[in-house]
């Protein structure tokens, strides 16, 4: 009776270990904390543990595995299988899919956003260029236009950016360079520091940001209308990690991708629909820019700015005309259907 039980328990230890020993874990580099910028990744972790019976589980880790700036060099040498990062961050390691982040590109809505994400993340030269880090784009973080909040009396003149310390990054502090501000593009993490040492006066991020790392508990008002752009926040996956996925395991995560999105676009409507509640209930001022205002702004950096970013880009052999033409051609379809 002894040897049985033994040989029984023997056996279903080997089992156990077999099962172990077949888990597949991916470590997951994000930052700050849960928010709705984070949704979609929570949920695609969600999602493949079902799917697998969690034999496949991504551990999603908020700031416990590197800094922001540093999640792409992470991917590219497998520190970790999966990371979001914001192209600002590193302009000069993801150049082509800074197309998203050019000023007054006309974006609308969320929905729009992940559209215009999806057709440049496919483009050759975005998936070219990501497979330098070991990375593969694997989905968007679709973030609102960004609009800002700042402390004294608002600037709602574009004279009254001159000398305007923001922090923003990308394509957005190249717009408010433009018309005199000064930019610095000091981690989202860090803003809010930045805010009350006094080393910038105002923040450019979506509502959520402005929430989660605080920036609207130092805000005296905040402009529900200049919409310059967003920035642009890719999920990326260790190339290497994810072709050594099985069959089963790579199905799973790549048919969560869409529900993912999903529920990260109606968790972020629901933030939306309470903005105006939370501006009330901190005192902020909601400050309405004037269609001339807006126009001047828009004059002043669009065009120029695009057309500067085409010409970079074309010198340094990255067919930058043909990704924004699929930006706008991209938006036009969205659009139309």
């Amino acid at each position: 009776m002894n040897k049985m039980l033994s040989g029984a328990v023997a056996a279903a230890l080997t089992v156990s270990f077999a099962v172990e020993a077949g888990a597949t874990e991916w470590n997951v580099s994000v930052w700050g904390k849960r928010r709705a910028f984070t949704e979609h990744v929570e949920k695609l972790a969600e999602l493949v543990s079902e799917k697998t019976g969690g034999s496949f589980t991504l551990n999603v880790s908020y700031g416990g595995l590197s800094k922001p700036r540093e999640n792409l060099d992470g991917i590219s040498i497998g520190a970790f299988e999966m990371a979001q990062f914001c192209a600002g961050y590193h302009a000069d390691k993801n150049r082509a899919i800074t197309v998203l982040e050019l000023p007054f590109l006309g974006v609308n809505t969320l929905a729009e956003e992940v559209a215009v994400s999806n057709a440049v993340y496919a483009h050759p030269a975005a998936q070219k260029e990501m497979a330098q880090w070991n990375a593969k784009l694997l989905m968007t973080s679709p973030m609102p236009q960004y609009n800002l909040v700042g402390t004294g009396s608002p600037r709602d003149e574009l004279a009254e950016f001159e000398g305007m310390r923001v922090r923003a990054t990308g394509g957005l502090g190249a717009a408010f360079a433009a018309v005199g501000g000064v930019p610095t593009s000091v981690p989202a993490t860090e803003a809010y520091n930045a805010m009350e040492s006094g080393v910038v006066d105002t923040v450019a991020f979506a509502q959520h940001a402005h929430l989660s790392f605080g920036t609207i508990n130092k805000a005296d008002w905040w402009t529900a209308n200049l919409n310059p752009g967003t920035v642009n926040c890719p999920v990326v996956v260790n190339i290497d990690a994810y072709e050594a996925l099985s069959d089963d395991e790579r199905a799973a995560l790549d048919s969560s991708i869409e529900e993912a999105i999903d529920h990260y676009l109606t968790n972020y409507g629901t933030l939306l629909k309470k903005w105006d509640d939370v501006l009330a209930e901190k005192g902020v001022e909601k400050v309405m820019i004037s269609d001339e205002v807006l126009e001047e702004f828009r004059a002043k950096v669009a065009g120029p700015i695009s057309a500067k970013w085409v010409e970079d880009m074309t010198a340094q052999g990255l067919p930058g005309q043909e990704l924004l033409d699929l930006v706008h051609a991209t938006l036009k379809s969205a659009r139309g259907s």
